[in-house]
């Protein structure tokens, strides 16, 4: 495989691994359909990849809505006043 496609490929499915699987999909049964001659693989495939764009461009909108949103808030006390638990050890060892 060439060096520049597969680099393509990690970059595209390292971002969105789910919409990355589905466009790549697409695009793979696209290019089986066209170089083999079945229209129906091709369109079949072409949707696929239109699809997978389509949510590949809405995930990219919800992330950076994400960072714009509230402080993360500290849910546990910040520190324990109760002492700690006594480490657990087998019965084998006991006898």
């Amino acid at each position: 495989m060439n060096f520049l496609l597969a680099k393509f490929l990690r970059s595209v499915y390292r971002k969105e691994p789910i919409s990355g699987f589905i466009l790549i999909l697409g695009a793979t049964d696209a290019l089986i359909g066209g170089f083999g001659g079945r229209g129906s693989l091709l369109s079949l495939g072409l949707l696929i990849a239109t699809v997978g764009m389509i949510m590949r461009w809405q995930q990219g909108g919800k992330k950076s809505q994400e960072i714009v949103s509230e402080p993360v808030r500290n849910l546990l006390p910040p520190s324990s006043s109760r002492q700690p638990l006594p480490l657990l050890t087998s019965s084998k060892r006991r006898k």
